[in-house]
């Protein structure tokens, strides 16, 4: 007989490491599918919304989700491929008239497969804002036209929320709706949920999470609410950890909603968390790539996932199917990372005795590597990395530009990069405890990569 999960425990937990990792808020969500339908579900909350204001969270308020946002989108994809509107092999192109690349063999080449798995190539942190109305994502879809191509098609793993978009729009064409409405038709409605937005007007009617761009003492409350409209798809649903539960709920079972209707065919859901594609790091996220998933070797147990940013909030999803224990957190600033890692390696391992990986670090004795072979510019359109010693020390320095440095501020960031083993790295971001992995590596056919914050970036030549 398992033991109940207790919400008293979990909500200390979360007290505590909230207050430690200077986090101004938290929702946190644990769900455990019963054998016979009787489902356990604990949820907590801690903290405040807003710092200026002080109005404290609650287990009912609501929060973006960020990319996470994507596996929703995912979802209705592969709906769509049930109806047999189209196949995971067909053109874009086929799908939406007009639609143009930069390179027309691109524009003639990209699958629905490649935007699902981040496989496309193309520049994949196109913010632009093109205004609040229904045609947004058709008005953003134009503009890939003009977007660089980070790498060849299909070569690599490179994360692309233009991808998603794009994906969006599909969903709009194929539906005859705007993506809003028809998530909310495939999704929200079939699976319940009474606390799931995709507009800001629509989550204003709950209380809501504002970001922070500094936790801790002195929390920052972030410059503007959210991301515009043209990245929705990519994310922009606002949601509670028990909505998110039980769209997790619903993969976990096979693509059944709670109350036993379809929302997904078996097959299709059996799909989006199986192996697809490589991530040439393993560390960040996942080692490799579903349709809309990323996929985790928890010490030889296969999770899968996805994380969520936006301007000051952080999300967090992840279901380990063999003990059918799904977990969400919602952040809303701090460093909310070191928030996730020990709570999630404490809950699944007291409740599925499974523990995650140990955190990615340099290694206890220094190691010496040769940065030689990687010095120089890396470039794509919204960053420019240079790698190089100064004062005999590995340095990586990182300049944000074009609307994602509008949205952002601080444009220029500079990190020594700690040696872990040849061509890897690790750089800690200022006022951040964990460590991030930046890997230098080639592509068979000897283009040269950096990957960092789960990108691609090719070396400038010349």
């Amino acid at each position: 007989m398992t033991s109940a999960i207790d919400q008293a425990h979990w909500q200390s937990r979360l007290d505590e490491l909230a207050r430690k990792h200077g986090v101004p808020g938290a929702q946190l969500g644990i769900l455990r599918l019963g054998a016979d339908g009787g489902d356990e579900l604990v949820t907590a909350a801690t903290g405040v919304l807003h710092a200026g204001t002080g109005q404290p969270a609650g287990t009912d308020s609501v929060w973006q989700i960020g990319s996470i946002s994507k596996v929703w989108t995912a979802t209705v994809i592969m709906q769509l491929v049930d109806e047999g509107r189209f196949a995971l092999d067909t053109p874009v192109a086929k799908i939406l008239p007009g639609f143009a690349l930069r390179d027309p063999e691109i524009t003639a080449a990209v699958t629905v497969w490649h935007l699902l798995t981040h496989t496309s190539g193309i520049d994949g942190d196109l913010f632009t804002d093109t205004g609040r109305g229904d045609d947004a994502l058709e008005k953003y879809v134009a503009l890939l036209a003009d977007t660089a191509q980070n790498h060849p098609i299909g070569a690599t793993w490179s994360y692309c929320n233009a991808g998603y978009s794009l994906l969006g729009r599909i969903i709009e064409v194929v539906t005859g709706k705007t993506w809003d409405q028809a998530i909310k038709d495939k999704l929200f409605v079939p699976l319940g949920l009474t606390h799931t937005t995709t507009l800001p007007e629509e989550a204003m009617v709950f209380a809501h999470a504002m970001g922070h761009v500094k936790g801790g003492e002195e929390p920052v409350v972030a410059p503007v609410w959210g991301l515009p409209r043209s990245v929705g798809p990519a994310g922009l649903i606002t949601s509670t950890v028990t909505d998110v539960l039980a769209f997790a709920r619903m993969h976990l079972a096979g693509g059944l909603a709670a109350g036993g209707t379809r929302v997904l065919g078996e097959e299709s859901t059996a799909a989006m968390s199986a192996y697809q594609t490589d991530c040439p790091e393993k560390h960040l996220l996942g080692d490799s790539w579903g349709l809309g998933w990323f996929r985790c070797d928890w010490n030889g147990h296969r999770a899968h996932g996805h994380d969520g940013n936006t301007i000051g909030q952080a999300a967090f999803l992840r279901v380990l199917p063999e003990a059918g224990l799904a977990v969400a957190l919602l952040t809303n600033g701090g460093s909310t990372r070191d928030l996730y890692a020990g709570l999630y390696d404490e809950i699944f391992s007291e409740l599925a005795g499974v523990r995650l990986p140990a955190p990615f670090e340099p290694p206890a004795e220094p190691v010496t590597t040769d940065l030689t072979p990687y010095a120089g510019t890396y470039e794509r359109e919204s960053v420019r990395m240079e790698v190089f010693e100064e004062d005999g020390k590995p340095t990586l320095r990182t300049t944000l530009m074009g609307p994602l440095a509008e949205l952002e501020g601080e444009q220029v960031e500079t990190y020594e990069l700690i040696p872990v083993s040849p061509g890897m790295y690790a750089v800690r971001p200022e006022g951040m405890e964990s460590w991030a992995p930046v890997t230098f590596y080639s592509l068979p056919t000897g283009e040269e990569y950096v990957h960092y914050g789960a990108r691609a970036t090719p070396r400038k030549l010349g």
